[in-house]
């Protein structure tokens, strides 16, 4: 089920460099569809209203594009920019290279940031926060800026400084989610080991 467009906006980000991959990750194939239009699917399955976050001569073709004010900042740079663009008081942002993300898992997330007052709702697993997979409410935008402005691109001291709802690695198990799902694709041979489990069929 989808919540109200007016609600929830999606964002994937797909601007980084992918120098790991040495390859454009937001266009290597999964069977017959490459990573973005993946992500996109996935992200339409939770709301129709998906933009990209990115250079728009590269991504206009596929969805509306959103542009960094903070050039070559990273992830939190792309955070700011959809934060700072959406009209939604929630607002899902997804990286491209997270394939193995379940559409059920998306529909949980969004509904447990629907019912707290949390500016962050995020999963949690290997003791690491997954900023990357994660509703955002509009506050945070200026907690992203003003670490922007200081030249601090890291995101997740920053969750300590607003209210962050956390999903926890049991919590997720309980629910039987696989927290190998997060696993993002940086190398090649991220790309082999998920090929070879068959989940990026």
């Amino acid at each position: 089920m989808m919540v109200p467009v007016q609600s929830l906006q999606a964002f994937i980000l797909a601007g980084g460099k992918s120098s790991r991959m040495g390859a454009d990750k937001a266009f290597l194939r999964v069977g017959g569809e490459n990573l973005l239009e993946r992500a996109l699917t996935l992200a339409r399955s939770v709301t129709p209203q998906v933009s990209i976050v990115g250079q728009r001569e590269k991504f206009a073709a596929f969805a509306p594009v959103v542009q960094d004010s903070y050039a070559e900042r990273g992830p939190l740079a792309g955070i700011h920019a959809a934060l700072s663009s959406s009209k939604s008081q929630l607002n899902l942002v997804l990286a491209v290279d997270t394939p193995l993300i379940a559409p059920e898992f998306l529909r949980y997330l969004v509904e447990q940031a629907e019912h707290n007052h949390a500016v962050v709702t995020a999963p949690r697993v290997r003791d690491h926060n997954q900023p990357l997979c994660a509703v955002y409410r509009p506050a945070f935008a200026q907690v992203a800026e003003a670490s922007l402005r200081q030249g601090c691109n890291k995101i997740d001291p920053l969750f300590a400084t607003v209210s962050t709802h956390i999903i926890g690695e049991d919590e997720l198990q309980r629910l039987a989610f696989d927290p190998g799902m997060f696993d993002n694709l940086n190398t090649p041979e991220d790309w082999e080991r998920a090929a070879g489990t068959g989940k990026l069929s």
